[in-house]
């Protein structure tokens, strides 16, 4: 497999859907302001949201592939799974749909006070529910796909889905739609997913492979995976939970939870574009190497992947903490944002971004893992790591407010890295190799040095800012290349 042609189309492709995201947030904030129309829609677009990152995506991914690639792609085993995935989909739907009053009133309580805002709430939920049984759908055919080292349609998916909201969106601005606008979108995250389902299907169809409901059947590969799924869940669960206390300690400081909101979306950029696409790949190549017993080529994909990602992580740390001011400043502050906002949204970006190193290292870890069929370790280094998080947020707020989100951030990204690796090593799932060791070292320092020159390139513009960027990366890029092919 070509790990760097695969890695390079996933992260171009989640590179396109975050724009088009932005491009949707800002269409949101344009069409349905920043009141009881966005209120709504936010909302009910949490639900499908929460239940494609439980059931859907990555946590799918990571225990399906890995027992399909042990029983050598067996048919009949991705049309159980897939039977009994749209058995629980269809069950939680219906759940969810008869106690959609009762779900929203917990998630939006204040929404009652707002006459008629609660029950619209109620209404859009529904509709848009019907979505989790697509996208969660759509997750595991994209899984299947990964499973045969096709990465990009299904990277695609969520592009799709910005595009569709993006052209609903101007299309109910064009019609000057008042309430009628959640209803087109609700449809249209319906639709969406539809639309998803059908592409990935087809694909999957165009491969000879014959994927299709059948009836369910008990076996012990399901009842394995159901209890693999449980302890992700219990996992992903607490990762929520964290979130939710970050912002309930931020909220305690004056517009701290949206400096840290924007800060966080920034980083997350680059690991977006990197991290999760290395994970992705990593997750199909080294489930089908462990299957073979091949532990040489676990070990060379592993390293291959570390170089060829920590090549292009570590100029993006450097450049985010030496541009972070002007970056927040020539794209945030105009209206209502001030500098004093920006200049507290580059603080957070200049201490959380030192973490995107262990973040991007650990996916490589936790997927070995997951590759192995060990799904509790990653759990459980999850659960330690987002305790000491929580800890620091509570515990450090009182002292660097709300920089205590961010340092909280990057100590539990360490933290967890060291546990990932040291699981890994232990099972002998790792080697980290010295021609791995020393690129990481010299990109680091490559970048450190550009960086301090870029220190001190006046930036007095949004044109002046890209050109220094621009610059960064057409030094950079080459003589790093040059390098990791000559260590």
């Amino acid at each position: 497999m070509k790990l760097g042609k695969h890695i390079f189309g996933v992260g171009l492709m989640t590179g396109i859907s975050r724009i088009f995201g932005f491009i949707r947030d800002m269409l949101i904030a344009r069409v349905l302001g920043a009141g009881r129309l966005s209120d709504i829609f936010l909302a009910a677009f949490k639900l499908p949201n929460l239940f494609r990152d439980l059931l859907g995506e990555g946590a799918l991914s990571a225990i399906f592939i890995p027992m399909y690639a042990d029983s050598k792609h067996d048919e009949s085993f991705a049309k159980n799974v897939f039977s009994w995935l749209m058995v629980v989909l269809l069950g939680i739907t219906v759940v969810f749909e008869i106690f959609m009053p009762l779900v929203v009133w917990v998630l939006a309580p204040g929404f009652a006070d707002d006459p008629g805002k609660m029950e619209l709430t109620v209404v859009i939920s529904r509709i848009m529910f019907f979505y989790v049984i697509f996208v969660c759908s759509a997750a595991f055919l994209a899984a299947v796909l990964n499973a045969f080292s096709r990465f990009v349609l299904a990277a695609f998916m969520p592009v799709m889905l910005n595009i569709m909201l993006i052209i609903a969106l101007l299309a109910s601005a064009y019609m000057g739609a008042s309430d009628s606008v959640l209803y087109i979108m609700a449809g249209t995250v319906v639709l969406s997913g539809i639309i998803q389902c059908l592409v990935l299907l087809s694909r999957i169809r165009s491969r000879h492979f014959g994927l299709r409901l059948v009836i369910p059947r008990w076996t012990n590969g399901i009842k394995t995976m159901f209890k693999r799924f449980g302890v992700s869940i219990i996992g992903n669960g607490f990762y929520q939970i964290t979130i939710i206390l970050g912002t309930l300690v931020a909220s305690f400081e004056s517009g701290a939870v949206s400096w840290l909101y924007y800060s966080d979306r920034i980083v997350q950029l680059p690991f977006a574009m990197i991290g999760l696409a290395v994970g992705t790949v990593l997750m199909s190549s080294i489930s089908n190497a462990l299957a073979e017993k091949n532990m040489r080529s676990v070990y060379i994909q592993q390293n291959s992947s570390m170089r060829q990602s920590m090549m292009l992580i570590m100029p993006c740390l450097v450049g985010l903490f030496v541009l972070a001011e002007p970056i927040i400043k020539y794209l945030f502050e105009y209206g209502a944002w001030t500098p004093h906002s920006t200049h507290a949204v580059a603080v957070a970006i200049m201490i959380q971004v030192f973490v995107l190193p262990a973040m991007l290292i650990s996916q490589i870890y936790s997927k070995t893992l997951y590759a192995s069929q060990d799904v509790k370790t990653p759990v459980k280094t999850s659960v330690i790591s987002l305790a000491v998080a929580s800890i620091l947020y509570v515990g450090l707020f009182w002292f660097v407010g709300y920089l205590a989100i961010p340092i909280g951030v990057v100590v539990s990204g360490y933290v967890k890295n060291y546990l990932l690796g040291r699981a890994c090593r232990r099972k002998g799932l790792v080697k980290i190799d010295g021609r791995t060791i020393r690129a990481m070292v010299v990109f680091a320092v490559l970048s450190g040095v550009l960086g301090a020159v870029l220190w001190f390139v006046p930036i007095t513009g949004f044109i002046s800012l890209g050109l220094a960027i621009a610059g960064f990366g057409m030094v950079y890029l080459p003589i790093a290349f040059v390098l990791n092919r000559k260590i």
